[in-house]
């Protein structure tokens, strides 16, 4: 018998991640005393939406549109040759990274493995002045030397659970929830 996820705790709901992004806008033109050869990259397919929104934020600061890129890290992957058919959606950085400062944005930070392909995807198109990394959610767990610069919230997680970013147009929602992943029982099945 198979039971599915029953476990799931909402951590952020939307008005909180409006708020959190708007703290990390200001965070990050504090760091980089404005937006000044700024640009942002986000990790398809929510970082994407997640840098267009912070994008939005700092032109209603500052009045400046900062450009915008997305990024698919899906062939640069270190588990790529364990997927049959890896969803592609396509690289679109429509503005040099030369001499940029970057702002490379997630939705959630785990293992640092995701951070790490997209590092060597954006080396492979070009040469920023700098790479800083904004994440919405830290929850721990890194098995490589990777931390954030902005954070918007530390989940604080175990590996039995799923730490899940909803974002519209993508999601029916917008939210961070945590969830409980089902557990194997003595006889193989899931209790």
């Amino acid at each position: 018998m198979q039971r599915s996820e029953t476990n799931q705790t909402c951590v952020m709901d939307e008005d909180e991640i409006e708020r959190t992004l708007v703290r990390m806008a200001h965070q990050i033109l504090e760091q980089n005393k404005g937006c000044e050869n700024l640009a942002l990259v986000g990790i398809l397919t929510r970082g994407d939406i997640l840098a267009r929104k912070l994008a939005d934020i700092i032109y209603s600061i500052e009045g400046v549109h900062v450009p915008v890129g997305s990024l698919d890290i899906s062939f640069y992957r270190d588990d790529f040759l364990t997927y049959l058919s890896p969803e592609v959606h396509g690289t679109h950085i429509p503005f040099s990274l030369d001499g940029k400062t970057v702002v490379l944005i997630d939705d959630v930070l785990y293992t640092g493995r995701t951070i790490r392909a997209a590092l060597d995807a954006l080396m492979d198109l070009g040469r920023p002045a700098s790479i800083q990394l904004a994440v919405l959610v830290d929850r721990g767990h890194r098995e490589l030397p990777i931390r954030a610069d902005y954070v918007g919230k530390n989940v604080p997680s175990s590996h039995e659970e799923d730490v899940r970013v909803n974002i519209r147009p993508n999601d029916d929602t917008t939210s961070v929830e945590i969830w409980t992943k089902p557990t194997a029982g003595v006889d193989g099945g899931v209790n």
